[in-house]
């Protein structure tokens, strides 16, 4: 396991925990983050990137154990699939807990969901505790940033905290598909 680094992730879920919104390394572009029970800190992550809360957000995870209190299981079979398919850059939207908030799920009865494979944005789960709220650290409409410093240039609105470190390399988001019925809606 890559040399992770303990009080930056302390220091990062302390703040998420508080209502902060976080910037940190994915598998492919970084992410902005914070506590998805919270809806004044989705709110000011939404706000950031200037999204409509109807199309919902993606939320990350160390293990699928995490996402339990928001999705429901699917069929056995079902879930053999997406579990096959984590830790890893697979999106896959699950249908919602009635308990889930709506300011996740937007406009739809599904969430999507990942576990992912990048050991900070994984170590930035553990450390909180739990899964996160993850969406491209960019405006809407405009290129993902790749870097921290592409964080920095292209959010005026900074994010509370930063986690610096590198993407894994992946030119594209990840995929997203249908847990129900496994269709591919971004390959």
């Amino acid at each position: 396991m890559p040399f992770l680094p303990r009080h930056r992730l302390r220091l990062a879920a302390h703040v998420m925990r508080h209502g902060g919104v976080v910037a940190y390394p994915t598998e492919a572009v970084y992410g902005l983050g914070c506590d998805p029970w919270n809806r004044a800190a989705v709110e000011r992550l939404l706000t950031i990137k200037q999204r409509d809360v109807s199309k919902g957000l993606i939320l990350i995870a160390a293990d699928p154990a995490q996402l339990t209190p928001f999705v429901e299981d699917l069929s056995a079979e079902r879930m053999a699939d997406i579990h096959a398919s984590w830790p890893g850059p697979h999106t896959w939207l699950l249908p919602v807990r009635p308990s889930t908030p709506c300011w996740l799920t937007g406009r739809f009865d599904t969430l999507a969901v990942r576990v992912t494979a990048h050991p900070l944005a994984a170590g930035l789960c553990q450390t909180y505790g739990g899964a996160i709220v993850s969406s491209s650290a960019n405006r809407a409409d405009r290129p993902p940033a790749r870097t921290s410093l592409q964080v920095r240039l292209a959010l005026h609105d900074q994010p509370d905290a930063l986690l610096v470190g590198a993407c894994q390399g992946s030119g594209r988001p990840s995929s997203i598909r249908d847990g129900r019925t496994g269709r591919v809606l971004r390959g």
